[in-house]
């Protein structure tokens, strides 16, 4: 499940990007919404979005990016909560569904106060998918994963987004406690940057999420052409450690 920042460093090259992780074989993207002072966002990520937002990305523009890609696999936005109040849950939901997302990621979004923009999604098929970290106490992570659809999104750790040389101790006992408690797949983000740490996590959970490494590549190659050929290789490494590594081909991504 490889992340873009929508909109970076400009329309046609995250449009590229998009058509490049569908050929790359990804099962799913997550598509970032720029945000000028995100709360998760380490500091790749959160470049990305101001050089987006300095290019004149707004949630129109990226949901564009979207509908390029998603009638060949799912496609879910992540924004902050911000923006769906900016533009209404209604108005905001309507614009989601049609872009043909899939679902919606929105990491400031308490359960407690999530259950109306769940249900409007409900209503038209989409789901909104909910995040567990290291830190959720137990209790909490039961009632996270009862009501979870789409798939649950584990944080491997407590820190903002970023590469990091190791994956964190005890990711393989918070993997396997969420699957039991949850009905819908598992897929784990935050911290994976190489393909030996895709085909690692992709051993223990259903799905691997790959960011800031993703967007660093973009950011470094300075053009279309060169950024989906970057963002197409790494996919096809990292697809390539996971089935020698014994990962299953139906994974989400």
């Amino acid at each position: 499940m490889p992340y873009m920042m929508g909109g970076f460093p400009d329309r046609e090259t995250s449009v590229a990007v998009a058509r490049a992780y569908v050929e790359g074989g990804a099962d799913l993207i997550e598509l970032g919404v720029p945000f000028s002072d995100p709360l998760a966002d380490g500091p790749v990520i959160h470049a990305a979005a101001t050089t987006a937002l300095g290019a004149g990305a707004t949630l129109d523009s990226v949901l564009d990016v979207c509908g390029e890609v998603s009638d060949r696999l799912p496609v879910v936005p992540m924004c902050y909560s911000n923006m769906v109040l900016a533009h209404g849950l209604s108005e905001f939901v309507r614009r989601l569904g049609e872009a043909g997302a899939a679902g919606v990621i929105v990491p400031d979004l308490p359960m407690e106060e999530a259950a109306e923009i769940a249900g409007e999604l409900r209503l038209r098929g989409l789901a909104l998918i909910p995040l567990v970290a290291p830190t959720t106490p137990a209790e909490r992570r039961r009632r996270i994963c009862e009501h979870a659809e789409g798939f649950v999104y584990v944080v491997s750790d407590t820190r903002v987004t970023g590469e990091r040389d190791d994956l964190p101790r005890g990711l393989a006992d918070l993997v396997e406690a969420v699957r039991a408690e949850s009905n819908v797949p598992v897929a784990v983000g935050f911290g994976i940057g190489t393909p030996e740490q895709v085909a690692a996590v992709a051993r223990v959970a259903d799905g691997v999420i790959v960011g800031t490494r993703l967007v660093r590549a973009v950011s470094e190659a300075g053009a279309p052409e060169p950024a989906a050929k970057a963002a197409l290789d790494f996919l096809k490494t990292s697809r390539e450690a996971m089935v020698a590594a014994g990962g299953r081909r139906d994974r989400v991504g």
